[in-house]
């Protein structure tokens, strides 16, 4: 059922959140774990200065994140494709799903609500809209 598990980080405790989840259900189901990272270099591109090292810095942390996830399926020795891409968190998200062949999208979630959600999106709401693969959303621990 569940043969590709895609699960997209960007390093933080919430994203964390949902390695145990992914691992465990890929475990269950002898499934390939695909961790992602997305480098949003848009951010950085006025800079006139220094953007490059930003983006070195940036893909520097996605390489750190996917391997946090990567050594969390050896564990159960599943098998892991560790990917960094540059682009649109949400868009490069969705795109990786379909053109990977992900059966299923493991993702944590912040939990921002209100003035908070609004001014700083939500990628994983975003992904929860787009995706045409069943997405489970893992929210952070609230003691994190």
């Amino acid at each position: 059922m569940y043969d590709e598990i895609l699960v997209p980080t960007d390093g933080s405790p919430a994203a964390d959140a949902a390695v145990e989840h992914a691992v465990t259900i890929a475990d269950r189901f002898d499934a390939t774990v695909h961790a992602l990272y997305v480098v949003d270099a848009t951010a950085y591109s006025t800079l006139e200065a220094g953007g490059e090292v930003v983006v070195d810095a940036l893909e520097q942390e996605g390489e750190d994140a996917v391997k946090r996830i990567a050594e969390a399926a050896d564990t159960e020795d599943l098998p892991v494709i560790e990917s960094v891409v540059s682009g649109t968190a949400y868009q490069s998200i969705t795109e990786y799903a379909d053109d990977e062949g992900i059966d299923m999208i493991v993702m944590g979630t912040h939990g921002r609500q209100g003035l908070d959600r609004y001014l700083l999106g939500s990628v994983t709401e975003r992904v929860v809209r787009s995706a045409d693969q069943p997405v489970l959303t893992v929210r952070q621990p609230d003691d994190e």
